[in-house]
């Protein structure tokens, strides 16, 4: 592919849809804007914001709020928005789970 001069990188373009400005053409200047403005946005917040459990419409039990607030505790320390299943199953460790004997029994049984 030859190149139109030495100081452009860009290719030759002999259907025309390149254009006088180059690349420039192919962009949303209003969406490009308006997407570094939503990303300057985010980053000044730094962390998500965290959904209290109480405020949502599902009356929860109190073991499932402290589940979720273990969750969320877990999340802030660690610094991992998805913790994978090994470090969820750590957590309800620490919430004091533990699989008794008969639930191995019976999950082998089936």
């Amino acid at each position: 592919m030859a190149l139109r001069n030495n100081s452009s990188p860009l290719p030759d373009d002999p259907l025309g849809l390149i254009g006088s400005r180059g690349i420039e053409d192919w962009t949303n200047a209003t969406a490009s804007e308006a997407a570094r403005r939503a990303s300057l946005t985010r980053g000044s917040h730094g962390r998500r914001r965290l959904v209290d459990p109480t405020t949502c419409d599902r009356n929860y039990t109190s073991a499932e709020i402290e589940f979720m607030l273990a969750m969320q505790n877990y999340k802030r320390d660690s610094g991992r928005l998805y913790p994978t299943w090994s470090e969820v199953l750590g957590v309800l460790q620490g919430l004091g789970y533990h699989k008794s004997e008969d639930d191995t029994l019976e999950a082998r049984d089936r």
